[in-house]
């Protein structure tokens, strides 16, 4: 063998060691830049191929492969090193009856809170610091009025970052979220109900107590609204991470996506990015009793006509689904809302059957707005025919809602006396 044939051998039995430790390690797993490391590759390959010498060889082909070792580690950067790059997952059951493929992004895993609300939560903070609003370890405090998730994932980032974190919410969401958020070190204010227009409904108390934090003299540090409902860094959050990775796992083979609302952001987000790129995509949302959302993308009206803006005390129908739908308008929400082609509504019995469905049939255990979804996604399956490729969202564990939407579950037993689930979406 020639000394050139050598260097090439040597050279290709190197870097495929590299290339292995790179893919084993998921270097080039999605959302991780592939093309810039692709073209890295080829140019240090074509700068190999003009070498002669075979020590110099060697050397550059050891810092190829340790440089591949080093970014193919799996070791993150902190809690939020563990955002993002969810799995997506096909529930088989749903596919199976659909003859459609109904695939989950499983948001749950999501490393600092376990729901979609950590890539906003960490969007709010790193803005906020950019901007000169947060110091950490300063006596910072993020106030933020929410339900549930978003204050949940603040709560964990904000005490990773050096920060602290109140959270307003209504007294009638499942009291494992506020144990919850006292066992992350926030400070929680349960508050009636109230409507948007009242100063004590929780958003707008959680906005009142950032103001007076930081216009007290005897509070250290200053006091950050969160402002998720409106915040850009909302909607951006998926923009650039959850829309790119549906994307990117798909192959950009998907034929519609299905996501409730609440703030807005996530649909929105991930609209904006996928529907350049697949302009026949089906966006749509997916609604529970009570919210003015289904209305807005059907008919173009928040509400009923009979009804005043901003005048319910709670919801229009009592609904034990929580963290999705609204009945005022987010810029989250209509910022994305012209590109959403559809809504479906869900009732609260169909989430509660699909819910127990889901543990039964997949062993997969979902909180109230995942089992919506999945009640819309199965029904656009449904009215899309077999063939489809449909993308969803799980959102939460349902330990978070043992207290409200499981309780009033039986036990799961055996599948083979459930209802099917032609009865669950048609009931």
């Amino acid at each position: 063998m020639s000394n050139h044939s050598q260097l090439y051998t040597l050279g290709a039995f190197l870097l495929g060691i590299g290339l292995t430790v790179a893919y084993q390690q998921q270097l080039f797993r999605p959302g991780y830049d592939r093309r810039s490391r692709r073209r890295k590759i080829h140019q240090d390959i074509s700068r190999l191929s003009k070498t002669d010498d075979i020590e110099s060889l060697k050397k550059n082909l050891t810092d190829i492969v340790e440089s591949l070792e080093r970014e193919a580690g799996s070791i993150k950067e902190g809690i939020e090193g563990c955002i993002g790059n969810t799995p997506l997952i096909k529930i088989k059951s749903l596919s199976d009856a659909t003859g459609c493929e109904i695939l989950a992004k499983a948001e749950f895993l999501n490393g600092a809170g376990n729901s979609p609300k950590d890539r906003v939560a960490l969007g709010i903070i790193q803005l906020a610091e950019e901007r000169g609003l947060l110091v950490p370890h300063s006596g910072d405090t993020v106030y933020e009025g929410t339900v549930g998730s978003t204050g949940i994932s603040l709560a964990a980032i904000c005490r990773a970052r050096g920060y602290k974190a109140h959270i307003c919410m209504p007294d009638d969401m499942a009291i494992e979220k506020s144990d919850l958020l006292q066992k992350l070190g926030a400070e929680v204010e349960r508050v009636r109900p109230a409507p948007i227009v009242d100063q004590n409904q929780f958003v707008n108390l959680a906005r009142t107590r950032a103001t007076e934090h930081t216009k007290n003299p005897d509070k250290p540090g200053r006091g950050l609204f969160a402002d998720q409902f409106e915040t850009e860094a909302n909607w951006l959050a998926h923009f650039a991470g959850t829309g790119p990775e549906i994307y990117e796992q798909t192959g950009g083979s998907l034929n519609a996506f299905v996501s409730g609302a609440g703030t807005g952001g996530t649909i929105s987000g991930v609209a904006l990015y996928l529907k350049p790129k697949l302009p026949d995509i089906k966006i749509v949302l997916a609604d529970p009793p009570g919210s003015g959302l289904f209305n807005r993308v059907k008919y173009g009206v928040m509400f009923d006509p009979k009804e005043r803006e901003g005048t319910r005390r709670r919801h229009q129908v009592d609904t034990i689904i929580e963290g999705i739908g609204i009945n005022r308008v987010t810029h989250n929400f209509e910022v994305g809302r012209e590109l959403v082609d559809d809504a479906i509504r869900v009732t609260d019995d169909q989430a509660l059957a699909m819910a127990k469905w889901l543990v039964e049939h997949d062993g997969i255990f979902v909180g109230s707005s995942s089992a919506v979804n999945c009640v819309a996604a199965t029904k656009l399956a449904k009215q899309l025919g077999p063939g489809h490729r449909i993308v969803t969202l799980l959102c939460d564990s349902g330990a978070r809602h043992l207290s409200k939407f499981w309780a009033s579950t039986e036990p799961v037993g055996g599948s083979e006396d459930d209802v099917s689930l032609e009865e669950i979406i048609n009931s």
